[in-house]
């Protein structure tokens, strides 16, 4: 069918627009609108916790991220902003809202997991308000689906959709108007799930879009350890934590120089990277005292 072609009003207004104009006008608007606010969420200090250990942030990535995508076209899109000093940041963006039965998918690379039991995953991202768009009821979603797909094989060069695993269908808190963009209000929404991975070296992260106008502002997978740390006289190492959300690893302390065990010293890294029940300990040696955690 012939799309519809603009008509005059008597007051010579164009009135009505063909479906595909306004699919790129939509598009259009969206991409303009995530350009303005992640150039200003990208302003933020991102503070690292000492208890958490970094495997992938989409920042701090020198050059394209060139993730894998399904479709390769028509989906997501990899995009540059310039952040606070001028250092350009990668961001994927989709927005396919008038188009039913959308399946855009978009996977990571290869990810080493460097002992990691469970690992968590930082996602940053923008949605469009669907009721601020308009002619897009029914197909127009406000959430995208997080997945992951453990492997040794650190080259698969494409998709398979069947082999991943589905960790959630992620929601935004807090989603964004024209009106927001006008006025200039930054609606960044983080969301963090955990993933346990204990079967193979690495693993993979896949995004899928089921029709929904959002851009992945910035991507952070890490995981947790109970830190070195001293206690009773006795060090205990850096110690990463264990695969379920309730493990306790049970740990070993080392008598401080100059000590000697007066029980044996233990503690429990929890799933939250603290330190637990501290049993045991050390005393200073005969002609040593305790002084900071030392024997002098």
């Amino acid at each position: 069918m012939e799309p519809l072609q603009p008509a005059r009003t008597a007051h010579g207004e164009l009135a009505g627009f063909r479906t595909a104009h306004m699919a790129g006008n939509l598009l259009r608007t969206f991409l303009s609108s995530v350009w303005i606010i992640t150039l200003v969420s990208c302003a933020r200090t991102r503070i690292y916790l000492p208890n958490e250990v970094t495997l992938l942030d989409t920042r701090t990535v020198p050059g394209e991220l060139k993730w894998a995508a399904n479709p390769a076209e028509g989906g997501w899109e990899e995009v540059s902003i310039m952040d606070e000093k001028n250092i350009p940041i990668r961001t994927y963006q989709v927005c396919n809202v008038l188009e039913p039965s959308q399946n855009n998918w978009l996977r990571t690379d290869w990810i080493p997991r460097s002992g990691a039991q469970r690992v968590y995953v930082e996602v940053k991202f923008t949605l469009r308000d669907c009721n601020s768009l308009p002619g897009v009821t029914g197909t127009c979603k406000e959430t995208f689906n997080l997945y992951y797909h453990e492997s040794n094989e650190d080259r698969e060069s494409y998709i398979k959709e069947s082999s991943f695993i589905k960790v959630d269908t992620v929601a935004a808190d807090e989603s964004f108007t024209q009106v927001d963009v006008g006025d200039r209000i930054m609606k960044l929404n983080t969301e963090i799930r955990d993933v346990k991975v204990t079967t193979r070296k690495g693993f993979y992260l896949a995004f899928q879009d089921v029709g929904a106008c959002i851009a992945l502002v910035s991507v952070r997978v890490f995981y947790k350890t109970c830190p070195l740390t001293v206690r009773n006289l006795a060090t205990f190492p850096d110690t990463v934590t264990g695969a379920d959300t309730s493990s306790l690893v049970e740990v070993r302390g080392s008598c401080v120089n100059q000590s000697e065990e007066r029980e044996e010293p233990k503690m429990y890294c929890g799933a939250d990277g603290e330190w637990l029940v501290p049993i045991g300990g050390c005393l200073c040696k005969p002609g040593y005292e305790e002084q900071g955690g030392a024997c002098k």
